[in-house]
């Protein structure tokens, strides 16, 4: 690993990651390239996801990092890019939005035969499931049962079922509490390795920061580039006993936190 401070402990030898928030988290340098999840680090989670609160502030923020950084600054999100456009408003900053699946200035990602169709099941079944909420994108649908935890297994059995019957099949990944269902081909770590192809961030050491099993993709490649993994928050029980939990590498308890560290990095 280069690009500042070795953490004491790595996940990836199956150890705990080092933890934060600014001592243990690794020191900042000029030719970092910061790649920002949003939901559960830039922003706290909400119970739906258009009750968000973006602080007051925190555009700006963005905007000093981007300058800071020399431009190599990008939202990787699940979000679409209209919405990150409209949380951080007026600050417009390269991102991924999707998954990956968006990026500015690319084509549309083509839909699968039944695409349409899939999202008619969905929707019927969050029609009769009370306490769940279903969110439309342009390359996939997000069911969230915040409002139900009971809920998760029969959403993800769901969502696994209508996966199926398309051409190509849908990627289904879970999450904190919620289960999305997208077209193939693209995660936050093919994001973030297209990003480092291109000026600003070629040659830079990039540096991820996510909060969920869909951020280990962008965790795996970044420390694949030698860069910096940070986890947001505890990360949840090994899917195979005895395996690491994350691929990150250091770790901060809470996104608050987390943020009066991004602050320390452009004051």
């Amino acid at each position: 690993m280069s690009g500042g401070e070795q953490p004491a402990v790595g996940a990836g030898s199956g150890t705990d990651a080092a933890t934060g928030p600014a001592g243990l988290l690794p020191e900042p340098m000029p030719d970092w390239a910061l790649f920002l999840d949003v939901d559960g680090c830039l922003i706290d989670i909400a119970p739906t996801p258009d009750a968000v609160v973006v602080t007051p502030g925190l555009p700006e923020l963005l905007q000093r990092l981007h300058g800071r950084f020399g431009g190599a600054v990008a939202l990787v999100s699940g979000r679409t890019l209209g919405e990150l456009d409209r949380l951080f408003h007026p600050a417009v900053l390269p991102a991924a939005g999707q998954h990956g699946l968006e990026r500015r200035d690319h084509p549309p990602v083509p839909l699968a035969v039944g695409f349409t169709e899939a999202g008619q099941v969905l929707e019927r079944f969050v029609a009769d499931t009370p306490g769940t909420l279903m969110e439309r994108k342009s390359c996939g649908y997000a069911v969230h049962y915040r409002a139900r935890p009971a809920a998760g297994p029969a959403v993800d059995r769901v969502a696994r079922a209508v996966a199926t019957v398309t051409d190509p099949p849908l990627t289904v990944v879970p999450g904190k509490m919620v289960v999305e269902v997208r077209m193939p081909g693209a995660d936050k770590g093919t994001a973030i390795r297209g990003f480092m192809q291109d000026a600003p961030f070629r040659g830079r050491i990039p540096v991820f920061i996510g909060d969920d099993v869909t951020d280990e993709d962008g965790f795996a490649m970044v420390n694949a580039f030698g860069g910096h993994s940070i986890r947001v928050g505890p990360p949840p029980p090994p899917a195979i006993p005895g395996a690491p939990a994350t691929a990150a590498r250091w770790m901060v308890p809470d996104a608050g936190l987390f943020r009066d560290w991004l602050h320390g990095l452009a004051p």
